[in-house]
């Protein structure tokens, strides 16, 4: 896409500098936009079904239960961000610059290393699980690791077959297979409930089957899709290069869950597992935004990676400002609908559940909006292959927010977990356009915010 632009304007008998033309724009924005388009709906379908089955459980569940189930959650969600962070996003870097042109070989490097790394993941979950049930056996916390252990190599074998049409900027595929699982989440739900089987074990073992079935349909697709490769990386080699750009970016990952999920096994401990439900019916209200971004962000992740290797540092700034724009706007005009609605919303969804929480919602959503605004420089700085910028960013303000955070939820519980959220991504926004801007060489010196970075952390952010 890009290389045909730049061939167009080098063409161009006047040098690029052509009248405006609106039927020749519209033809180049429309393909885009298409694409942005079932990115969108692709995870709002997964989206969607996530978030419903979180809402129903928070209606149907105990609150000690459902407090199992967010803190099971944010396991979960810290073991997913590690394995995005060490496999699908130098997947989306390298298979769309080093390995495009032998992406059937590597994605069989990948499901290779897919499966090594998941195995370790059931092993470990599992093993909590069976500590977990001789700690506290009553609290629900068991079954919910259980869960998690069986059903997260599914998952992310579905995240991993779901990128692989990223890569070509083709997300139609991915979006079909994110109905099918839509279907079976809600089906599925409705099945156990009557049943009679509703439990956070049974809601994580739905999601690991739908996902395992989704996944089949995908890989299925592909092996017809994917032409024959003349040359293919070695598996050590793609392990090399993941590892190089992903060893940071691990340590980055798990950075930005600290101060997001640790207040989950936090607030259970100081103040009883239920408070962990009430903190996730919160979050759920940021879910769809999050994972509306995230979707959207695994398709400009290898665009922005296209743009540094032939537009450089200027373009890479200038889309950095324009990712960043968007999602902030998109954000306003999201989080303007919730809070003028907040009571019925909440009385909507919970059934009269949580209805004191509505208060607190303000609070999520400045966090929600200062993530926004972090996404465009995160962006191009893992486009940059920069991932000890992104690193050294998080660790910074993660630490000053934990910091705070710990007292302020053992004093003020719920409402101190939240300030905390909020309070980090403030942080972590502003050490990420600074650390971009001296990565571009367009700050003069490192200013008063870079002098407080850690030695350790600055030299990260130069690699």
């Amino acid at each position: 896409m890009i290389e045909s632009e730049l061939q167009e304007t080098a063409q161009s008998p006047t040098g690029g500098r052509e009248l405006f033309d609106p039927l020749q724009s519209a033809r180049k924005l429309l393909p885009r936009a298409m694409k942005g388009g079932l990115a969108v709906v692709d995870q709002a379908l997964v989206t969607g079904s996530n978030f419903a089955l979180s809402i129903l459980l928070a209606r149907w569940l105990s609150p000690l239960q459902y407090g199992a189930y967010a803190v099971g959650f944010s396991v979960f969600v810290l073991v997913g961000m590690l394995y995005q962070a060490l496999l699908l996003e130098g997947m989306s870097v390298f298979g769309a610059s080093a390995f495009r042109s032998c992406l059937r070989k590597y994605l069989r490097s990948m499901l290779s290393l897919h499966v090594a790394v998941a195995s370790v993941i059931f092993l470990v979950l599992g093993a909590s699980a069976g500590v977990a049930f001789k700690i506290a056996p009553s609290s629900g916390l068991p079954g919910a690791l259980a869960g998690i252990a069986l059903a997260t190599p599914l998952i992310m074998l579905f995240w991993l077959a779901k990128r692989a049409f990223y890569l070509q900027l083709t997300p139609g595929p991915s979006t079909v297979s994110a109905f099918f699982y839509c279907a079976m989440i809600v089906g599925g739900l409705v099945l156990i409930d009557r049943r009679g089987l509703i439990s956070p074990f049974s809601a994580f073992t739905l999601m690991g089957l739908s996902a395992f079935g989704t996944s089949i349909f995908l890989f299925t697709h592909l092996k017809f899709r994917l032409p024959a490769d003349t040359t293919a990386p070695t598996l050590s080699d793609t392990w090399r290069r993941h590892w190089r750009y992903g060893r940071w970016a691990v340590l980055a990952e798990f950075s930005k869950w600290v101060p997001a999920y640790i207040f989950y096994p936090l607030l259970s401990s100081f103040r009883g597992i239920a408070q962990a439900g009430e903190l996730r019916a919160l979050m759920n209200f940021n879910a769809a935004i999050f994972q509306t971004y995230a979707a959207l962000s695994s398709l400009l992740l290898p665009y922005a990676a296209r743009v540094f290797a032939s537009q450089g540092r200027p373009g890479t700034r200038a889309l950095a400002k324009r990712i960043a724009l968007g999602f902030v706007s998109a954000g306003f005009l999201y989080w303007g609908v919730v809070l003028t609605f907040k009571g019925p919303i909440f009385h909507l969804l919970y059934s009269g559940r949580y209805m004191e929480l509505a208060g607190l919602l303000p609070v999520v959503a400045l966090s929600s909006i200062l993530w926004s605004a972090s996404l465009g420089p995160t962006d191009a700085l893992r486009a940059m292959e920069s991932s000890g910028s992104v690193l050294a960013a998080v660790c910074v303000s993660s630490s000053i927010a934990i910091a705070v955070g710990i007292p302020l939820t053992w004093f003020l519980g719920l409402r101190g977990a939240i300030w905390s959220m909020a309070l980090s991504e403030g942080l972590a926004l502003g050490m990420t356009v600074i650390l971009l801007r001296r990565k571009l060489g367009s700050a003069s010196s490192p200013g008063l915010i870079l002098a407080l970075i850690p030695r350790s952390a600055a030299d990260l952010s130069q690699e």
